[in-house]
Formats: C-alpha cells, structure tokens, sequence
C-alpha cells in the first residue's frame, strides 16, 4: 500500500479518476496491504466515509464501499449499480487491458454474475437447480470419505498444518466429484484457483489451465453424461450454449473451492483458540453452525467483493459517483460498520444478517453446500483426532490478504496418535 500526499481528510470526494490517476489513492493490494487490510478499511473508513477511493491491481481506479447500507444498497439495486462490466467506463476507454489480472475477477463473462435481469435469471435458474440436486446427492458423504482420506495422511505423524493438508484441498476434492471431474485433477485446480483470486502475473496462466481442464471434461461429458453437476448444467431446460456451460463451470468451481476452503480454515482457527468451543464441539453441546456463523461476522471468505458498475451518476456514502464507475464491496468492513455494530464484542448469535454471502439478487446460491462441507469435515477431523490442540500461540498465526480476500497462513496443531 502506498500513501499520497493528497490521501487525507481534505481530500477531494469524487470519482477516482479525477484524483490524478492515481495520486491520493489508497493501493489494495501489494505488501502493506497483505499484511493489515483491516488497518486499511479503518483508515479508510474514518478519512473517507462509508465509500472510499482505492486503487486495485495495475493501480486501476475503484470504489471501496466500507458501509454496511451502502453495501446493501449497491448490492440490493442491480439498476443502480450493474454487474455488467461492459459498461465500466476504464476498460471502454482502453486504460485497462483485457490481459489484466483483474479481469479474472470483474471482466465480463457469458455467466449468471455478469448479467442482471432475465438474462441472469434464466442461468442463475441452471446454476440453482442443479446445486440443489448435488445437495440431494449425498454431499456429506464425498465429504466424509474425502476428509478421512486427508487425515489418513497424516495420521499417524501427531502433528498437522490443518491449512496445507486439510483445508486448502478438501472443498476441491469434494467438487471434483461433484463435476464428475477424475480426482487427480483436484490438486492442481485447488492450485490455480487460489492464483485466479490473488491475482498477479500468473492469474491469467492459471486461469487458461482451468479452462482446459473444464473444456475438457465438458467434451467427456457431451459423450459420456451421468449424475453430475457438468451433465446437469448441459441438458437443463435453460438451455445453456457451449460457452454459457463453460463460463459456469469455471464459475462454481473457482467460488466454491476458494471460499469454502478459506472458510474452513477460519472456523478451524476459531474453534482451536477457544478451548470452551472445542469442547463444546467434541460434546455435542455447540453446533457447529454458530461458530460458522461468528466467523462469517469476524472474516467472511472473500473480504472485498468484486465489482458493480454505476449505470449513471449519483450519490453514495456522501460521494458523488458517475456513470461507469467501478465498485467493489468491502464485506469485512461493512460487517464491523460501527453504524450497525458500536461494539463488536457483542455476540451475533442467531443473527444472519452479515454481508459474508453477499446479499440481493447475486447472493451465493451454494451457502448450503459451503456449509455442509465445512460442518462434515469438522466433525470427522474432532472424532477422528482425539486430543486435537494449537501447536503454536494464538497470536502466532498469521494472514496474508490479497484484493479480495484474506488466508490464514498456516494452522498448526498436535494430537494423540
């Protein structure tokens, strides 16, 4: 992160690209902004507002919404505030190059994120219908068998970074069997999806390797179709074309994995550093959905949401926005908005009104399965290492956050063997 003379509380509100291009903003990403995003949002917060300009990857001017209404004003009025990016003026104008990283995450696709209206209901439809048949197919058990396939591995070691042999590639394992995807393909997705989301150099490479394998096993399916979420997607009623299946495919399969494994390192984070919660857990006291729950108040999977596009000028957390504008959605910051929570040590229990699933008309339509997957392999990993504790202090486990997201390092920890 880097700080501009210009960046303070007399700063100019206004479009960002009227700063200067660049001068003034706040970067989020790069290494400060790696290592305490959340010092950035407060920052933010208390110089801007509930709206703040930043500069995303390649310094590309945006808006970060750090207020809990705003964000559901912008998420709530897809009108207003558009998921279609072609009508973002910075790409319309040629300052952001289609070889972006960024467009990994906000360009625009033949998906049912891009579209609002009937066109993103006639996918979103596809996408929904099939989810719930994976849902009815016995997702806990691909998740039984696939967690104790893990655990077998390091079993017998006493010891486990339960974020490098648990969490970082449960979710996907479990997937590829829902995409009827061969197994070995599990690692190396898990891989390049984690590259699309941090962004970089890479993200593009990584990027074209899940979309060989997509297209691929698209091609298998067409000739060989079972009871999978890739065959269900291509003989729906919706009648999706060849790149529709792909670009949705991609789209599951990269959402789903990332914020399911990030989530499922948190709630193992927070259940290990609170000896109440674990032995509530072990005894069937707790369950394991409240501790999901805290986390998704605390850090959500992705911290920043990307992107809506302002269909015109108007106003917003006492800023003047214009049309074409690009916004993205500070989930973290709006979660512990001080307008909605003075005091964030209170509990939130029993209240799901977070920002962690985004909300609206694009709300994640797979949270039931997130959690299904997250609540199984929970359980097996407490039943099936007895004595399971942090290796290390609290205090010594540490994130590393990128633009839109941020992942515990590591999560050690001891057991009986």
């Amino acid at each position: 992160m880097t700080d501009h003379p210009l960046n303070g509380p007399d700063s100019p509100r206004g479009c960002p690209v009227a700063h200067g291009g660049g001068d003034g903003l706040t970067r989020l990403y790069g290494p400060e902004a790696a290592t305490d995003p959340y010092g950035i949002y407060a920052r933010l917060r208390k110089e801007h507002g509930p709206v703040a300009p930043v500069l995303l990857e390649g310094d590309v001017p945006a808006w970060l919404v750090l207020g809990y209404r705003e964000c559901r004003r912008v998420l709530d009025n897809p009108r207003q505030f558009a998921r279609d990016s072609r009508i973002w003026r910075d790409w319309k104008e040629g300052r952001v190059d289609g070889a972006s990283p960024l467009m990994q995450m906000v360009g625009w696709r033949p998906d049912c994120v891009s579209q609002d209206g009937e066109p993103h209901r006639r996918l979103r439809g596809a996408v929904n219908d099939n989810l719930q048949a994976v849902a009815s197919r016995g997702i806990r058990r691909h998740v039984t068998h696939f967690a104790n396939k893990q655990i077998d591995a390091f079993a017998e070691a006493g010891s486990a970074d339960l974020v490098a042999e648990y969490a970082e590639y449960l979710p996907m394992l479990v997937l590829t069997r829902v995409f009827g995807l061969a197994e070995g393909e599990g690692r190396r997705l898990a891989e390049s999806s984690a590259q699309v989301i941090k962004g970089g150099a890479e993200a593009l490479t990584h990027n074209d390797r899940i979309m060989q394998i997509l297209g691929e096993l698209a091609e298998r399916k067409r000739m060989e179709p079972g009871s999978d979420f890739t065959t269900g997607l291509m003989e729906h009623h919706a009648d999706l074309d060849d790149d529709e299946v792909l670009s949705h495919l991609r789209l599951v399969l990269i959402a789903a994995h990332t914020t399911t494994s990030n989530l499922l390192a948190r709630v193992l984070q927070l259940v290990l550093t609170d000896t109440t919660r674990l032995s509530g857990l072990v005894s069937g006291q707790l369950n394991i959905s409240a501790v999901v729950e805290e986390v998704m108040w605390s850090t959500p999977p992705l911290s920043v949401l990307p992107g809506r596009f302002a269909t015109a000028d108007l106003e917003l957390g006492g800023h003047r926005i214009h049309e074409g504008d690009l916004l993205v959605l500070g989930l973290t910051a709006g979660n512990v908005d001080p307008e909605i929570r003075p005091d964030v040590g209170i509990s939130v229990h029993g209240n799901q009104s977070h920002l962690a699933f985004s909300s609206g008309p694009h709300e994640c339509p797979g949270q039931n399965i997130g959690q299904a997957i997250i609540e199984t392999a929970v359980d097996v990993l407490l039943h099936r290492l007895p004595g399971l504790r942090l290796a290390v202090a609290p205090e010594q486990l540490t994130s590393t956050a990128s633009s839109w997201e941020a992942r515990l390092d590591r999560l050690p920890v001891e057991f009986a063997v």
